[in-house]
């Protein structure tokens, strides 16, 4: 072989070099602005994972602050059913109730019955027995006195619906 083939040989062999060297560099700089986008996303992701931690941390107080609420709410509610049974069992061992007295707290009974018994969705009626609907039919029916307890009754059950 000749110096000239050599030469040849060797200039064909380096652009060859040269040529790979150059593709590789453009993969390289594609791979790198690959992994800038990726670091970009991921960056984005933990922006939003930490908005869902924070999402979750909140629906949880709220969970909490909701249990405590509806246990606020069922102590009243029993506190005024307590304190209605305590007032009734003192209105008639002190004074003998009249015939009207005795269908009042037998409707009042009732009616407590009712609230007790009736589910919120009664599978057997075509028509769903909410307490708001109870709780008028009992407005009605009672007198203007026991309106106030009723009213916060029907206000503390609405609670519960919403």
């Amino acid at each position: 072989m000749t110096n000239a083939e050599t030469i040849t040989k060797l200039n064909n062999a380096l652009s060859t070099l040269i040529k790979a060297y150059e593709e590789l560099q453009e993969d390289n700089s594609n791979l790198k602005l690959r992994i800038n986008e990726l670091e970009d996303e991921v960056l984005e992701l933990e922006g939003a994972k930490e908005d869902l931690e924070k999402n979750v941390d909140e629906f949880k107080n709220h969970t909490q602050e909701d249990r405590s609420n509806i246990s606020t709410m069922l102590g009243k509610i029993e506190s005024i059913l307590n304190r209605k049974a305590s007032d009734n069992s003192n209105s008639s061992s002190n004074s003998t109730p009249t015939a009207s007295e005795k269908e009042k707290n037998e409707d009042k009974k009732d009616d407590v019955l009712v609230l007790e018994s009736t589910p919120l969705n009664n599978s057997s009626s075509s028509t769903p027995v909410a307490p708001q609907n109870v709780l008028k039919k009992e407005e009605e029916d009672v007198s203007s006195s026991n309106k106030i307890d009723l009213n916060r009754m029907a206000s503390l059950l609405n609670g519960f619906n919403h």
